[in-house]
């Protein structure tokens, strides 16, 4: 039998700078995070009704907040990565898919990039901590 559990998150503004502009260029009004956390299934599938049985996913949102206004980054994928690390220090998340995109790209669209890392990739990253 096969169980998987997520905490999911979508649509995050995140109060960053991303890239650099030219005058002609069209210049993104957002960068949006959305994020899938694998967990353990007993952190979901609780018996009592209290926070000290479910993983408490405030203090890595906040850690999120703080590296997007933390620094200009050049690109999304270096933001990506830092999350990605700040993940890793969570020991019940198996898993991490991450889908950052600005927009407007052109007039109206969103243009993004997504990883999604397992916990073989998690472990090799929390040993380099």
């Amino acid at each position: 039998m096969v169980c998987v559990s997520k905490i999911v998150l979508k649509d995050l503004s995140l109060n960053t700078t991303i890239g650099y502009y030219g005058a002609d260029d069209v210049v993104p009004k957002e960068h949006v995070l959305d994020m899938s956390l694998q967990i353990t299934p007993d952190l979901v599938l609780i018996e009592n009704d209290s926070m000290e049985f479910v993983f408490d996913y405030d203090p890595l949102i906040t850690t999120i907040e703080s590296l997007a206004r933390e620094r200009h980054y050049h690109t999304q994928e270096y933001l990506l990565t830092r999350i990605v690390e700040a993940c890793a220090k969570y020991t019940e998340i198996e898993g991490v898919t991450l889908n950052l995109r600005k927009t407007p790209v052109l007039n109206n669209g969103a243009l993004g990039v997504e990883i999604s890392v397992d916990k073989e990739y998690l472990e090799m990253a929390r040993r380099s901590l």
